[in-house]
């Protein structure tokens, strides 16, 4: 039996209405929180930018290698947090993060505009809260 258990919808709450996400995720297991993550490639240079797409595969990236550092995976995750500069880019958030949950539940999430990120060539942040089986 996993050690998730993802409800998508509680008894009297409305329907996600975008790209699917859990509203509610229990777990039981070992606590794995990862920092939020940009798109910063391995020496520091930003990837992508002007992009949002590729921003959002390299922090993505970022926070996979976080999660593996870890002992986890996106399999593991049960809570991720979108800062984007403007909201149209949860798009391509939401395209690439359904790459990595191919035909699973997805975990609970939240998006955030923000006026600005730690440079301005950054588009967006993602930070994850994973659960790892005891």
């Amino acid at each position: 039996m996993s050690h998730l258990r993802h409800i998508v919808t509680p008894e009297g709450v409305a329907a996600p209405f975008a790209h699917g996400y859990s509203q509610v995720v229990a777990a039981s297991g070992r606590l794995v929180m990862v920092s939020g993550q940009i798109a910063f490639d391995e020496s520091g240079a930003v990837v992508g930018v002007g992009d949002p797409a590729l921003q959002a595969e390299q922090a993505f990236e970022n926070v996979r290698r976080c999660l593996a550092a870890a002992g986890a995976t996106f399999d593991d995750v049960v809570k991720l947090t979108y800062y984007v500069t403007d909201i149209s880019y949860l798009a391509e958030v939401r395209a690439v993060r359904d790459g990595l949950f191919p035909g699973r539940e997805k975990p609970a999430s939240t998006a955030v505009q923000v006026v600005a990120l730690a440079l301005p060539e950054l588009l967006l942040e993602i930070d994850a809260l994973a659960v790892v089986a005891a």
